[in-house]
């Protein structure tokens, strides 16, 4: 069952995303060589507070932090904790908030002082698809159309798209139907309607496709060891096109 959501759901749903998008700001500010993903997270957790909401991913299924800090091969979902930031690496920065009953959710990869051309183009691109996936995502479209324009603009790239995980459906809940994947398959999805909320979110590997969970059974890494980036934001569907939520 796939949720609506009427105009005044929509308003408090992107106040909890105008929250996503600050502490992501934030995290731009401290994201620099020297610095722990503890301290991130730690950060995080203040600002979210600071304006009254909850931290989404804090306990979920057991999930033992506020933010996702993936570094380098880790593609999501990894766990902050005493990793130093270093020169050359690049971070992803993945955040949940729930206010008022919604939840926004939205990523970000940022590099850590300066990073090869080559993984700053990753960055790029995989940035650059993620608006390619907003601008598919038209009143209706099918998730399918969200899907191939990601997918057609990494490949042409050179780049993977990750297939075991996709983005999803946001809203009373983290994680609602329907699944949203990045790549295209028999499968074409529901028809978008407006008032449906999306979390789109390209992970995309500079190498292979495949991954694997570190031992921790959180942290998904990529198999062959190269770079990863991960960019999300959350979306509505409205007559005049994609709305982004997750913006300050």
């Amino acid at each position: 069952m796939i949720a609506i959501r009427n105009n005044y759901e929509l308003s408090l749903m992107r106040e909890a995303g105008r929250i996503v998008a600050l502490v992501l700001q934030e995290m731009k500010h401290l994201v620099a060589p020297g610095v722990t993903t503890g301290e991130l997270d730690r950060r995080a957790l203040e600002v979210i507070r600071e304006h009254g909401a909850t931290a989404s991913f804090l306990g979920y299924r057991g999930f033992p932090a506020s933010l996702c800090v993936s570094v380098n091969e880790e593609v999501v979902h990894g766990i902050p904790g005493e990793r130093i930031l270093a020169a050359g690496n690049i971070v992803s920065i993945d955040v949940g908030v729930y206010h008022q009953g919604y939840h926004a959710d939205a990523a970000v990869t940022l590099p850590v002082g300066e990073i090869p051309t080559e993984w700053a183009r990753l960055l790029q691109v995989t940035a650059t698809s993620l608006e390619q996936g907003i601008a598919a995502a038209q009143e209706g479209n099918r998730i399918y159309d969200i899907a191939k324009a990601v997918q057609a603009w990494v490949e042409a790239a050179g780049f993977s798209v990750v297939r075991d995980l996709c983005g999803h459906g946001v809203g009373s809940s983290l994680h609602e139907a329907p699944d949203v994947p990045n790549f295209v398959s028999t499968i074409k999805g529901p028809r978008l309607q407006s008032g449906m909320v999306l979390a789109i979110e390209p992970m995309v590997n500079m190498g292979k496709a495949q991954v694997y969970t570190a031992s921790n059974q959180w942290t998904v890494v990529a198999a062959d060891g190269l770079p990863s980036a991960h960019f999300e934001h959350t979306i509505a569907i409205t007559p005049q096109g994609a709305q982004i939520l997750t913006l300050p």
